[in-house]
């Protein structure tokens, strides 16, 4: 068929297009290529059945600013709370800020109904920042227990760490007030505490302000450590370090999130952990950050992550280097020190708000799915499997997919049981899949990838 008019002339209307916006500096959008790729499946899909999202949410006006600000407070004024310092002196020391947090968490109890129950894990600790010899640390742990007996010994936590350093690591002397790096994390743990702990659900939360995080991570892997003897699966981990403040121009901006990639780079526990928060709390709130954590820096979901368990990382969205890890004092007219003055506590308040909800949410679904394969190779059609448990609570599974270039799931379709689910007209090799469960009131687990099951060899 012949070519219109208007066909004719628009290679030409683009050029001059692009002429103008050069010779102007206007810009202009260049049309793309898309939509040439084979429709799967060809015929096109039903709508799958979706289960509404569960009902109410922690709303930003609930979180206690003034109540975060407290709590930092009450940590700075202990002066420092380096690892190696007091823990037998009330006004200084690492011993201190102990005695701050098991204060705040008390307190959260006293709305439980004598339900969140606070205990010091005391225990020794070895490593290269404690000159190879054995120190004493502690954690404080605040566990609100699950109302389901198969989901009771299954824990999601929120943490942060409660010791703090100057410019040396090892100086157990010197000012630290660590309001940022890491008081504020604590405060989040704090104010989740106060805010879930006079509600039930299902599986056991875990609020937790850990030490010897300066030291080498210390407290975290003794607390890996500690759920493991105790009975615990890990569900899911909430590490918030340095997510106090935001002082680049134009805020308030999104706390950070990072999660670890698997063997491939790709998913794992940690990245479907991201995922579910930044769909919980809402794409204005976090942003996902696709790397374990900074460049040359670590946290206290590092030993998490490598025993394949899902934790993340808050951080805030743009770190000030002369307020972390730094003797306050003033050199050259700069002020240095990890100070409270530098905290934006409106900021704070938004990635409160975001752990807590994404605590009462994954606290209230059923357990993920297990043994989540595709399998189809070589066939015109994926086949998904996955197995699960029984729980009458659960209203079925959603069935996940994206392309291998996009970063979130979209849902493909619902299933009732658990088996194996035929995506007629879909091929293996084009996305990845992932399976979660979805509880009948709208609460859904953390997605679990799908692994590939190669076709047998043939014969």
């Amino acid at each position: 068929m012949a070519a219109t008019l208007a066909e004719r002339f628009r290679p030409v209307k683009l050029a001059v297009a692009v002429f103008l916006a050069a010779l102007f500096e206007i810009p202009v959008c260049v049309p793309q290529t898309v939509g040439r790729d084979p429709q799967e499946p060809s015929a096109g899909k039903r709508a799958p059945n979706r289960i509404a999202g569960l009902a109410g949410s922690i709303a930003r006006k609930h979180i206690d600013e003034r109540a975060l600000r407290e709590t930092i407070e009450e940590l700075v004024s202990c002066g420092t709370r380096q690892s190696l310092s007091s823990w037998d002196d009330p006004k200084r020391g690492i011993g201190c800020g102990r005695d701050k947090v098991l204060a705040r968490f008390r307190k959260a109890a006293q709305s439980s109904g004598g339900r969140l129950d606070v205990r010091i894990d005391r225990f020794e600790a070895t490593g290269p920042r404690t000159r190879d010899v054995a120190v004493r640390l502690e954690n404080v742990l605040a566990f609100l227990p699950g109302t389901d007996p198969v989901l009771a010994k299954r824990v999601f936590l929120v943490s942060g760490h409660y010791d703090s350093m100057p410019s040396s690591v090892m100086d157990s002397e010197s000012d630290a007030p660590g309001a940022d790096d890491d008081a504020s994390g604590v405060a989040v743990a704090v104010e989740c505490a106060r805010l879930l702990a006079p509600s039930t659900f299902r599986a056991t939360l875990l609020f937790a302000a850990v030490s010897g995080e300066e030291q080498g991570l210390l407290g975290s892997t003794h607390l890996l450590a500690y759920l493991k003897e105790n009975g615990y699966e890990v569900g899911g981990y909430l590490d918030n370090d340095i997510v106090g403040a935001d002082l680049a121009p134009g805020g308030r901006h999104r706390v950070r999130v990072f999660s670890g990639g698997g063997p491939d780079g790709v998913d794992s526990p940690s990245r479907d952990l991201a995922r579910a928060v930044e769909e919980i709390a809402g794409r204005d709130a976090v942003r996902l950050i696709f790397r374990l954590d900074r460049l040359g820096r670590g946290g206290d979901h590092r030993p998490f992550v490598e025993a394949n368990l899902p934790a993340v990382r808050f951080t805030e969205p743009l770190e000030d280097y002369a307020h972390e890890h730094q003797t306050p004092r003033i050199e050259d007219g700069r002020v240095y020190g990890d100070r409270i003055e530098f905290l934006s506590f409106p900021f704070l308040g938004d990635v409160a708000r975001a752990n807590a909800e994404t605590l009462r949410q994954l606290a209230q679904a059923p357990a993920a799915p297990v043994q989540v394969e595709v399998s189809g190779g070589v066939t015109p059609n994926a086949k998904i499997g996955w197995t699960a448990g029984e729980d009458r609570e659960r209203a079925g599974f959603e069935i996940l997919w994206r392309e291998t270039t996009d970063p979130r799931w979209t849902v493909y379709d619902f299933a009732t049981s658990a088996g194996e689910s035929v995506l007629t007209g879909v091929s293996t090799d084009n996305r990845f899949f992932a399976v979660r469960a979805v509880g009948k009131n709208g609460a859904r687990s953390i997605p679990v990838a799908a692994q590939l099951m190669p076709p047998p060899p043939k014969k």
